[in-house]
């Protein structure tokens, strides 16, 4: 799994809230970044409850 945000990002932080390991808020721009891949399955998890908590559909998961 690999997962990304593209410049559609709100910068509304419901991934970080769902996902921290995986996602920050970028302090810059105050949009998400990724700061680390899901490896483990609860990683997985959190990745695929941010996916669907984004309301601009930002996150982009490739299997």
């Amino acid at each position: 799994m690999k997962v990304s945000v593209n410049k559609d990002c709100i910068g509304c932080g419901a991934c970080v809230a769902i996902a921290p390991g995986i996602f920050e808020m970028n302090q810059e721009t105050m949009k998400s970044v990724v700061i680390k891949q899901p490896k483990t399955a609860e990683d997985k998890d959190l990745t695929k409850q941010a996916v669907e908590a984004c309301p601009v559909d930002a996150i982009k998961i490739k299997e």
